[in-house]
């Protein structure tokens, strides 16, 4: 890429290039790539023969060299992607094919393409060569744990198992599911290739055979790393979706976003800064809220940074860095509005998860806990219909209240939170409990069921729970 820079290209940013011209600079890129060819034998292979002593390190003019070379093919045998790179921004700052995807003999992924050796996965090891801070804020972040954090819980269970049929190939609805979202560890095969039950794989929690954890290109779109690509909700949203974690359809519903459709033409996506109140006064996105710099917070790849809640369990958590969180969340919001504003904002979404834990997550938990104790219920997950109406109130509606409250969707904290989370507890939840009760009275094991049967009772004769009663 220096070399366009020695030939005095008319430009270096592609993005301003008509189709015409971005024709002849690909073409000018070949006649390089064709002339370089010519000199291969002079350019020092990464890979050494069997008792030879490893060459020394390419220099960056090299490397360069070899990334026209890559050009040459790809743009016969995958003109995309090509084209996708030659208009990002790696393109202007002179970062070609080979300077990613170079590995070194001893990498568990490596592979010899064309007398070079190559990874076909780019891992946040790789990138962080070049954005240190990016990857370790990544690392330590609660996408990076998608993968892992799946494996241990009942979501993975009913995705493996009860959606499976026991076999390898019977995983199908996670590893085109959860996995494409959450990740999964990739697997080498003898032969060297990847188990296509592994690969593709851009989940966001992906194990990579380097020791890496995670994927960039779950966000940023392979090649060309748009900027405004990855800022924009949908960006989000291709794993946030959906009715166990409806993220995108709760902020499409919100002020937030509806003014980022209203605004759309000023959000200035590609601000290379994009700081709200400067580049934008409108429509925050996720990023602006999760990632992305303000006057007073920097830019963070640490999406769990500025969240003070975690609601994605049956019962709402928060942990030690909570307040420190939420400060930074905070700075966010008094981007665009009033400390005392923000303030009221987070003493009524704090009332929503405090009502749903202490009226039906605790007491749902320690239910079915009971059950458990009693042999009411087995360990074995999804066996029996009050599993079944104990995930979906936790899981579903739940969670649609609690991130319904804390992104302003007021139709998901009501309908489709709260209402069916009544539902669920009064109408099938606790005649459920009643019911296995009963049939264990009935058999003569009622010592057996004597503690769950108070705590049933307990609950519904909670202050909470009056009107059941008629008071």
């Amino acid at each position: 890429m220096e070399t366009c820079r020695k030939l005095k290209c008319p430009t270096q940013s592609w993005e301003r290039l008509p189709p015409s011209g971005r024709a002849s600079h690909l073409r000018l890129w070949l006649f390089l790539a064709a002339f370089l060819l010519l000199l291969s034998p002079t350019i020092r292979t990464v890979q050494a023969a069997d008792g030879e002593a490893a060459p020394a390190k390419l220099t960056a003019e090299e490397v360069s060299k070899i990334s026209a070379i890559c050009v040459s093919c790809h743009t016969e045998e995958s003109r995309g992607i090509v084209q996708q790179w030659g208009q990002s921004k790696h393109y202007g700052a002179k970062v070609g094919c080979y300077e990613c995807h170079q590995a070194e003999k001893g990498d568990p992924d490596a592979v010899m393409h064309k007398k070079y050796l190559i990874s076909v996965l780019v891992t946040p090891k790789d990138c962080g060569r070049c954005h240190p801070a990016a990857a370790k804020q990544y690392t330590e972040s609660k996408h990076a744990q998608a993968a892992s954090s799946m494996e241990k819980g009942i979501d993975h269970t009913l995705a493996t198992v009860v959606q499976g049929n026991g076999t390898e190939a019977g995983i199908a609805a996670a590893t085109t599911g959860c996995v494409k979202c959450h990740g999964s560890k990739v697997k080498i095969m003898p032969s060297g290739k990847f188990d296509p039950a592994t690969w593709p794989n851009s989940g966001i929690g992906r194990v990579n055979p380097d020791g890496s954890v995670g994927t960039c290109t779950a966000c940023h779109q392979q090649h060309d790393y748009s900027l405004a690509q990855s800022r924009r909700p949908e960006t989000c949203g291709r794993c946030h979706q959906g009715s166990a974690h409806a993220q995108q359809e709760i902020y499409g519903q919100s002020k937030h976003g509806i003014g980022f459709q209203a605004n759309l033409a000023n959000m200035h996506l590609d601000s290379p800064k994009w700081i709200p109140g400067q580049d934008y006064v409108s429509g925050p996105t996720c990023a602006t809220c999760h990632m992305s710099a303000t006057l007073k917070t920097g830019v963070t790849h640490d999406v769990s940074q500025r969240i003070s809640w975690n609601l994605t369990q049956p019962v709402s958590k928060k942990d030690e860095k909570a307040d420190d969180r939420r400060k930074e969340m905070r700075a966010v919001c008094t981007s665009c509005h009033t400390e005392k504003t923000v303030l009221s904002f987070y003493e009524q979404f704090d009332n929503i998860v405090n009502l749903y834990d202490s009226k039906y997550g605790e007491p749902g938990s320690r239910l079915m806990e009971g059950l458990l104790k009693a042999g009411l219920r087995t360990e074995k997950a999804f066996d029996d219909p009050i599993e079944w109406t104990w995930f979906k109130l936790w899981h579903q509606a739940g969670r649609n209240a609690r991130q319904g409250a804390a992104m302003q969707a007021p139709d998901f904290v009501q309908w489709q939170g709260f209402y069916e989370i009544a539902r669920l507890f009064y109408a099938e939840l606790i005649p459920q409990a009643e019911a296995l009760i009963q049939k264990a009275e009935a058999a003569g094991r009622g010592d057996a069921v004597k503690e769950v049967k108070k705590l049933l009772d307990d609950i519904k004769n909670d202050p909470a729970n009056k009107w059941m009663n008629g008071q």
